[in-house]
């Protein structure tokens, strides 16, 4: 097939909530709400035979429960899996729930699951203290650390629950789901070890957050590992997308399915090289990561923005670092800075 060069949508609806939208043979579009500026995500259900596997489970909110019960007893099977892509709440909020519900196994990466319970249980490096302490040597002000000290383990409140056991994916494995073959490929940056799923047969990629339509991928470097280059690493997964064919039918978490793959994969190489370029004009002179979070982000930004946009900030900065662009300077106060390198 040629080349696309534009993204296409072939479905104009999405489904409401406690009902499902056929997209491809055995596989099913869910849309549950979010409490937040992006206000929705997809999850996918698959057929499994006398059961169903599902491909994520949403954020922890008893009206997400209420779909879940009224799809499932709608559908008149059982959920047998619950696959998360990765561990960030709205993927793994209700995981724990919606496989007791059924008796089911939860099917993850292990860093998936590590990172969710080291955030959960505020293990140093994943704590808000931590967090907040990154967040001021970075140059954030007094107000919004404060701000963010308040809203407190937000973790916990979209992930309830926890898997204390679980069936590991790797990279590379081939799992299957009722006539259907899916591989998994691991992909870095955005979270530790997540999963996206491709099915050559069905002609699909479950995407989970690693390439979505319409917006960029968060990436951002957490306390415990300060000089992280997740915007490097996201971008180098994206090069394990480029040999799908272009045709793929794209499931994201987030924005309508798509077909267009290689498209997609150069908007976003653009997009951060531009976002980077606006950071080096930013720099000329030192400056923090808060000092440039209206570059980044030119507009007013929530409690929550502020957490994802300083984590972002930072790995901008961090991938410009170590590619030799800019150097990282810490003064006297503590405070780290970044410069151009001429």
């Amino acid at each position: 097939m040629t080349r696309l060069t534009e993204l296409q949508y072939p479905f104009s609806e999405t489904p409401a909530g406690g009902e499902t939208l056929p997209v491809a043979k055995g596989v099913s579009w869910v849309r549950m709400p979010l409490p937040f500026a992006l206000d929705h995500i997809n999850l996918w259900l698959l057929d499994d035979g006398e059961t169903l596997a599902a491909i994520d489970s949403g954020f922890g909110l008893d009206e997400v429960r209420e779909h879940w019960n009224t799809i499932i007893a709608n559908d008149g099977r059982p959920v047998g899996r619950v696959v998360v892509t990765h561990h960030h709440p709205d993927h793994l909020g209700l995981a724990t729930w919606l496989a007791a519900r059924d008796d089911a196994p939860v099917w993850m990466t292990q860093g998936e699951l590590l990172y969710g319970h080291a955030i959960w249980n505020q293990l140093p490096g994943y704590s808000v203290t931590d967090m907040v302490a990154q967040f001021r040597s970075h140059g954030l002000d007094d107000a919004r650390q404060a701000a963010l000290v308040d809203r407190g383990n937000g973790y916990r409140r979209g992930v309830p629950t926890l898997p204390t056991a679980y069936h590991r994916l790797f990279d590379g494995d081939v799992v299957a789901i009722g006539a259907h073959e899916w591989r998994v490929i691991v992909g870095y940056g955005h979270a530790p070890e997540h999963a996206s799923l491709y099915c050559a047969q069905l002609g699909i990629l479950v995407s989970g957050d690693m390439l979505l339509p319409r917006i960029s991928t968060n990436v951002s470097v957490y306390a415990a590992t300060p000089n992280d280059d997740p915007l490097g690493w996201f971008l180098d997964s994206l090069n394990r997308f480029k040999d799908l064919p272009d045709d793929t039918l794209v499931l994201p978490s987030h924005g309508r399915p798509f077909r267009g793959i290689r498209a997609r994969i150069a908007q976003l190489e653009t997009h951060h090289r531009e976002r980077c370029d606006e950071l080096l004009g930013a720099i000329v002179t030192p400056g923090s990561a808060a000092d440039v979070l209206s570059t980044l982000f030119p507009r007013e930004l929530d409690t929550h923005q502020v957490m994802f946009a300083m984590g972002e900030a930072i790995a901008h900065l961090n991938y410009l670092v170590k590619r030799n662009e800019a150097r990282r300077l810490t003064s006297d106060d503590g405070t780290i800075r970044f410069e151009r390198i001429a």
